[in-house]
C-alpha cells in the first residue's frame, strides 16, 4: 500500500495577525505552523506504516518555507518528502491547491489520500473532496479512524453532527480528509530534525500554476467594537438584582 499525505502550513495564530494596504492577511509577515488537522493526517499514516508496513509519502506545494515542515515529517517516520514547486503564493485557495495536488497525484498509484478535513486560514472544509473530484476516487471527510482490510480495502470511521459515528469500506484509491487520528500527534525533537536534514533530501517536483480562482476574496476587515463590558458593583444580592433589573429593563425576563 502506497499513502499520500497533503500538507499545508498556515499563520500562527499566537501571533496577532496583519492586514496589508489591500485588505487582506499581511502572508510575508506572518509566522507559520503545519495546520493541525494535516499533523493528525499524518500521524494516522504513519500508524498505519507501523501496523502493516506502507509506505508513506508527504506532500506540500512550495507557497514559502515548507522544508521544515517536511523535514518534521520524515523525522517522525514518513519514507518521502516531495515539494511541489512554481509562482504560487502564500494565498492559494482549495480549488488552485486542489488541481496543483491532484497534477501530481494523478499516475503516481497511491492506494490512499489523506489530509486535514479543514486549515484554520479557509475552514471552506472543501481540498479533501476537490483533489478526489479531479482524480475520480472515492472520499469521505471527518474521518477519525482509518485502516486496511484484510482483502486490501481501505476502512473508516466518519462522524456526523451530534457525535454519531458510521464505518464505510471503500476500494482503493480514496481520498480522505482526517479530523482527529486514534492517537495525538507525535512529538520529534529539533536535533532530529536536523539530523534528518543532513541525511535525507526533499523532492523538487515542478508543477504548473492554475489558472486563476473562480472566487477571489477581495477583502478583510477587523471586528468593530460596538460596545463595552457593563462592570457590576456590589454584593451577590445587589449584583443579581442588578442583573435582575437589566434583564427586565430589556424585556428579556418579566419583572
Amino acid at each position: 500500500m502506497e499513502i499520500a499525505v497533503l500538507l499545508k502550513d498556515v499563520p500562527d495564530l499566537v501571533e496577532e495577525l496583519e492586514l496589508d494596504d489591500s485588505g487582506l492577511l499581511a502572508y510575508d509577515d506572518l509566522g507559520y505552523v503545519p495546520n493541525e488537522f494535516d499533523d493528525h493526517a499524518l500521524e494516522e499514516a504513519l500508524l498505519l506504516k507501523e501496523g502493516s508496513g506502507t509506505r508513506v509519502t508527504v506532500v506540500a506545494i512550495d507557497t514559502g518555507d515548507v522544508d521544515g515542515m517536511l523535514f518534521t515529517a520524515l523525522a517522525k517516520g514518513a519514507d518521502r518528502a516531495v515539494k511541489l514547486t512554481g509562482n504560487f503564493s502564500r494565498g492559494l485557495g482549495s480549488q488552485a491547491r486542489a488541481r496543483i495536488f491532484a497534477s501530481f497525484l494523478d499516475g503516481q498509484g497511491f492506494d490512499l489520500v489523506l489530509t486535514g478535513v479543514q486549515a484554520i486560514d479557509d475552514f471552506d472544509g472543501q481540498l479533501p473532496g476537490l483533489v478526489a473530484g479531479r482524480l475520480g476516487t472515492a472520499h469521505a471527510a471527518a474521518v477519525n479512524s482509518v485502516g486496511f482490510t484484510a482483502v486490501g480495502g481501505v476502512e473508516f470511521r466518519q462522524e456526523y453532527a451530534g457525535g454519531a459515528m458510521a464505518e464505510f469500506e471503500a476500494k482503493p484509491p480514496v481520498v480522505l480528509g482526517v479530523q482527529a487520528a486514534r492517537t495525538p500527534p507525535r512529538y520529534v525533537s529539533v536535533s532530529k530534525v536536523r539530523q534528518v536534514t543532513k541525511t535525507l533530501a526533499i523532492e523538487d517536483v515542478p508543477v504548473a500554476v492554475p489558472p486563476a480562482e473562480r472566487q477571489t476574496l477581495r477583502r478583510l476587515h477587523r471586528p468593530e467594537a460596538v460596545g463595552r463590558a457593563q462592570m457590576l458593583d456590589g454584593d451577590a444580592v445587589g449584583v443579581a438584582r442588578q442583573i435582575i433589573a437589566l434583564l427586565a429593563e430589556r424585556k428579556l425576563v418579566r419583572s
